[in-house]
């Protein structure tokens, strides 16, 4: 009676391991995976569009994106159970908004399992065809010669445009003025009819005005030239040596995600961005896809971190 008294005791425990071994010994996914991104019809929306198609099927499962506006997707990461079965597709403000504003309800260290950089999407330095500059050395020249007198666009405070012109400001030791703008669109129209000079542009938006010559392109703000607009040099190339600011669609699991898990990822979603098709189609929307190990990737959001930490300190950036 004693022994049955124990057996039955113990039972549900042991049924409660053995039922979490299985869970554990399935092979990853066994379930729909849902990748959480920003508000429809966006650039990171279409990546992780991108992804999710070219990702389905995996062990016979669905990818589902599902929409949260702002900074919804990421809070609702860092709720999800750690398992694989959550993803999030953002930029890189995941890891800078924390340096541009107190009450960002999450830590880039401690909350998210980086999975890939999935791909980048080039600035380029452009000005009015009537400003006396053809290269990134002559502009720099001549804002040293009219300092305050030059003004640029620039997007939302904290946005890869914003970020883009002040490390220009910083690197090059220039002082220049920022008008701000909502939208490449109005920025361009003021650009290509000479009310402001510079501009800071995503390619996929100024590329066809390059082309027809009613703005000229200095410089990509990437480390590589883009295929985007072949034959442009890198800001890096023109002088100021390890100079990139892009904005950065990146892939990440909530912390804690098993490893093995984590390195599943990793391996699928990159061997899908070096498919042909898969990169085409980030070019067309204006981005290059990349594909980072989990370690590089790691790696590169620690580098970001102390690079635009002190250069958001340095200039007061506080997000809009």
């Amino acid at each position: 009676m004693y022994l049955t008294r124990i057996f039955v005791a113990i039972l549900p425990a042991a049924l409660a391991v053995l039922s979490a071994a299985s869970a554990h010994a399935q092979p990853f996914p066994a379930k729909p995976i849902r990748m959480l991104t920003t508000a429809a019809g966006g650039g990171l929306d279409f990546g992780a569009r991108v992804v999710a198609q070219a990702l389905s099927g995996l062990g016979g499962q669905p990818v589902v994106v599902e929409n949260r506006p702002g900074s919804l997707s990421v809070e609702a990461l860092i709720k999800a159970p750690a398992d694989g079965y959550t993803l999030l597709y953002n930029a890189n403000t995941v890891w800078l908004l924390p340096f541009m504003r107190d009450d960002v309800p999450w830590d880039p260290m401690r909350d998210f399992a980086p999975i890939t950089l999935a791909a980048i999407s080039p600035n380029l330095i452009v000005v009015n065809p009537f400003l006396p500059v053809k290269t990134v050395k002559d502009l720099i020249a001549l804002a040293k010669a009219r300092p305050g007198q030059l003004n640029y666009a620039s997007g939302n405070r904290g946005s890869s445009i914003d970020l883009a012109a002040e490390v220009l400001k910083v690197r090059a030791g220039i002082n220049i003025v920022r008008i701000a703008y909502r939208g490449d669109g109005p920025a361009l129209n003021d650009l290509v009819g000479g009310h402001i000079q510079i501009s800071f542009s995503t390619a996929s938006g100024v590329s066809s005005l390059v082309k027809s010559g009613k703005v000229r392109a200095l410089a990509v703000t990437t480390l590589q030239p883009t295929q985007l607009v072949p034959g442009l040099p890198t800001v890096a190339a023109a002088g100021l040596p390890g100079f990139e600011a892009a904005a950065m669609q990146s892939i990440f699991a909530p912390a804690g995600t098993p490893a093995a898990i984590v390195s599943t990822l990793n391996t699928e979603i990159v061997r899908v961005l070096n498919r042909p098709d898969v990169k085409e189609r980030y070019l067309n929307a204006g981005s290059e896809a990349v594909g980072l190990s989990v370690d590089e990737f790691s790696a590169r959001i620690k580098s970001e971190m102390v690079k635009w930490g002190k250069i958001i300190k340095d200039a007061g950036i506080r997000a809009e």
